[in-house]
């Protein structure tokens, strides 16, 4: 919950993104997914959830020392492909982290 209170956010078609970053933490990021009801039925709402598991994970590389990024699926994902996921997260994380201060690595 750090994360969507207090955390920035982006946008985009399918997807929120939200990224909280502690002020000094050497743990390892962490994400977390919310597809809510509205996105579909079950089959739907884990179809979508494997679908950006491995496309966050080949960017986990990308986020600070113990951020937490919580990805929040929007209705429109149910039927997007998992190109199209990848080109939302890839949008929606370069803005977060030009928005994070200078000290982190990107």
């Amino acid at each position: 919950m750090v994360a969507v209170r207090r955390g920035h956010r982006c946008g985009r078609a399918h997807l929120v993104l939200h990224l909280a970053v502690p002020p000094d933490s050497s743990e390892l990021p962490r994400v977390g997914f919310v597809v809510s009801k509205a996105v579909g039925g079950a089959v739907v709402r884990n179809t979508v959830t494997r679908r950006l598991r491995p496309v966050l994970r080949m960017r986990l590389d990308r986020l600070p020392a113990g951020s937490l990024l919580v990805v929040r699926a929007l209705p429109a994902a149910a039927g997007a492909s998992s190109s199209a996921l990848a080109a939302d997260v890839d949008a929606a994380l370069a803005r977060l982290l030009d928005r994070v201060p200078d000290r982190l690595p990107r």
